[in-house]
């Protein structure tokens, strides 16, 4: 058997496994209970690792800082485009 059957014949088997794989049903997950759910939520937010108050006062100065930065640009941009556009109009017409 030469490389490039036996490469074929390689492929051919993963496909066929991977498609018996999909063919097989799902198994239904239970549901587990409200109470159950509150704990394991609880129980994964004492994991977190929360800022600090000082991190958390320095992260929203930094975000308040950015969006307005590109506020502006952004309404710099519109202005001169709308002016630029209006100019060529005028030009045009």
């Amino acid at each position: 058997m030469n490389r490039e059957l036996r490469r074929l014949t390689q492929k051919d088997e993963k496909r066929q496994r991977k498609e018996r794989v999909k063919r097989q049903p799902r198994q239904k997950k239970e549901r587990v209970g409200i109470r159950q759910f509150l704990r394991e939520v609880r129980q994964e937010l004492s994991r977190v690792a929360w800022p600090s108050r000082r991190e958390l006062f320095t992260f929203t100065v930094v975000v308040l800082i950015t969006t307005t930065a590109l506020t502006l640009i952004v309404f710099g941009l519109d202005v001169i485009f709308k002016i630029l556009v209006l100019d060529l109009i005028r030009e045009l017409g």
